[in-house]
């Protein structure tokens, strides 16, 4: 006999955590309990594998986790469409392109956005290398063009010489100069830059480390402006403060994270910089019957840096407290109903 819906488990993105949440929940579904997933993209890209599916080692398929067969095992309810709100009052998540959605208990794993983007231009110029989806996107169009047009001259600037930064151009080049040998090109076909506004790169990193980086880049021939602060972007150069200016027919912008506006704007209890603010048990401070995980949460006791793996690591922590709290919530000893 089927058990009536009692109680909503309502997931806010389809990150690294909330598809562990998945596999546990199908593993072992609570009886009562619906599940809805709410996701802008269908494919969840594996962030780990992603620097890797840029210098050409894997395919889309590999470094991505196709939601829908995971949903339908754990009999969840998968919308395709993005959040823009929340109200913890009425225990509703609003949606762009939906009517509002009506939770008991809340998760949110929709990861981080690219900082607001104030220099002039570069929000019309820059690919911001977060959402990954629109990034990824950008970048098969350049890797297309290249293939077909090897013989062209390619000029590619970098913004920020944090890991991200780094590591996108280490990638990059990687892809690229395979492209334009493949192609009996020389590698002096590739003009890559990497603009940093301190006096080296790997900051958070020893400086030993931000030495040997910046040797082995300079030796492959990448192009290092440090102590440069991009003040304008163009459609085809790149323009700093001390007057710099590089010609570049694509621009990557990798700069510090931020947190979707509509978090704070809901009420939630967030840090200075609009992530949500979790205890111990990944639960919000504020509103106990919302959880966040990856990205889009800071612990308060706990901090970590905005990466991949600490989601991952999460996931199944997650999960259980999920569990623990719609028990709870079933039997009536935890939230009011709505």
């Amino acid at each position: 006999m089927q058990v009536p819906i009692r109680k909503d488990l309502v997931l806010i993105g389809g990150g690294h955590s909330h598809a562990i949440v998945l596999k546990e929940f199908g593993m072992n579904p609570i009886a009562g309990v619906q599940l809805t997933l709410i996701t802008d993209v269908s494919h969840t890209p594996y962030s780990g594998m992603l620097p890797g599916y840029v210098a050409g080692l894997y395919d889309f398929d590999a470094c991505h986790i196709d939601l829908r067969p995971l949903a339908q095992f754990a009999q969840v309810r998968m919308i395709v469409d993005r959040a823009v709100g929340c109200n913890g009052a009425t225990r509703q998540v609003m949606l762009q392109n939906h009517p509002p959605i009506a939770f008991d208990l809340l998760s949110i794993d929709i990861g981080s956005n690219p900082a607001a983007v104030t220099v002039p231009g570069a929000a019309d110029y820059a690919i911001a290398v977060k959402p990954i989806s629109q990034f990824l996107t950008r970048w098969d169009q350049l890797v297309l063009e290249t293939t077909q047009n090897p013989e062209r001259l390619l000029k590619v600037a970098i913004v920020g010489g944090g890991a991200g930064g780094v590591e996108l151009a280490f990638n990059i080049q990687a892809r690229l100069l395979n492209i334009f040998s493949q192609a009996g090109q020389p590698a002096s076909q590739l003009e890559l830059h990497l603009f940093h506004r301190g006096d080296r790169l790997l900051p958070e990193r020893h400086p030993g480390v931000s030495r040997q980086v910046q040797t082995l880049l300079a030796r492959r021939g990448v192009y290092l402006h440090l102590q440069q602060s991009v003040t304008e972007v163009k459609a085809a150069s790149v323009h700093c403060e001390s007057g710099l200016t590089v010609a570049c027919d694509r621009v990557f912008w990798v700069t510090q994270a931020a947190a979707a506006p509509w978090l704070k704007a809901s009420g939630l209890a967030t840090d200075e910089r609009g992530f949500i603010l979790v205890n111990d048990r990944l639960q919000s401070i504020s509103h106990p019957q919302i959880f966040a995980a990856g990205d889009v949460a800071t612990m308060v006791d706990q901090a970590r840096p905005k990466a991949g793996v600490f989601a991952v690591r999460q996931g199944k922590p997650l999960a259980e407290n999920l569990r623990r709290a719609a028990l709870q919530i079933l039997q009536g000893s935890l939230y009011p109903s709505r």
